[in-house]
């Protein structure tokens, strides 16, 4: 058995400083590079991907709404499917440049914040997030939370996909991530936290607030780099599953 983990990392960005992103890169297979608009920065960017090359974690495109004040988290309303193209097509071919002056390679793509969250259950703007993928580099893993419009967009447009749970955010019983104004959906105990992962991972499987349990793909296991103990937390997991034999790689070399 095989799993990737992957973290959101570069979101700091001039003078603001978010998370322990070298702590986060000697845990993690896979990093989530910020491109701009909801956090990161050109110099954090090339930092971030020259930690990760000399870790050897593989590297994806994290585009968010340009947002920095909101962090990417506020929805934005009203854009149309060819804005959400361009926007996301922008900052992938920012962090493609950014990983040439490091000679690394980005080959994946996840969605952040409120963009993902909307692009879940929005199918047109699911839709223009895989065309623009696509559109940049058809061979880019499209990074999805399984079950959602999302998934569907991905495997209607003949993306690779990594399937994609997180081990600190709480689900409804449609497969969705419950949000964040809600209490309960953010999971901070690390032990509880890797318990909780290695069980999904074995039964290829998450349960929702309610108890539902809902069968899927598990490709990659997402800690978020910004979360408090989020350090502890990636070694929690990482140990709980390597003890249970658990393989950890990236899921695209």
């Amino acid at each position: 058995m095989q799993v990737d983990l992957n973290s959101d990392l570069g979101e700091s960005f001039g003078a603001w400083r978010m998370g322990d992103d070298a702590a986060m890169l000697d845990i993690v297979t896979s990093a989530n590079v910020a491109c701009g608009f909801h956090a990161g920065d050109p110099d954090e960017m090339r930092a971030t991907v020259e930690r990760a090359k000399a870790r050897g974690v593989a590297i994806g495109a994290h585009p968010g709404f340009h947002d920095l004040q909101g962090f990417g988290r506020r929805q934005i309303q009203g854009l149309t499917a060819r804005e959400i193209e361009a926007m996301v097509a922008y900052q992938i071919g920012a962090l493609q440049a950014t990983a040439s002056l490091a000679g690394h390679k980005v080959t994946h793509v996840k969605a952040h914040g409120a963009l993902s969250n909307m692009a879940c259950v929005d199918e047109t703007m699911a839709t223009a997030l895989a065309a623009a993928i696509k559109a940049v580099d058809r061979d880019l893993v499209f990074v999805v939370i399984p079950l959602t419009a999302l998934e569907r967009a991905g495997e209607h447009a003949n993306l690779p996909l990594a399937r994609e749970i997180y081990a600190d955010r709480a689900y409804e019983d449609d497969g969705t991530l419950v949000s964040r104004k809600k209490p309960g959906a953010v999971l901070h105990d690390p032990e509880e936290v890797a318990a909780r992962v290695l069980a999904m991972v074995e039964a290829r499987a998450i349960v929702s607030v309610s108890g539902k349990k809902l069968a899927l793909g598990i490709d990659t296991v997402c800690i978020h780099g910004d979360s408090p103990g989020a350090v502890a937390m990636a070694q929690a997991v990482r140990q709980k599953l390597v003890g249970a034999g658990v393989k950890i790689a990236p899921f695209a070399a």
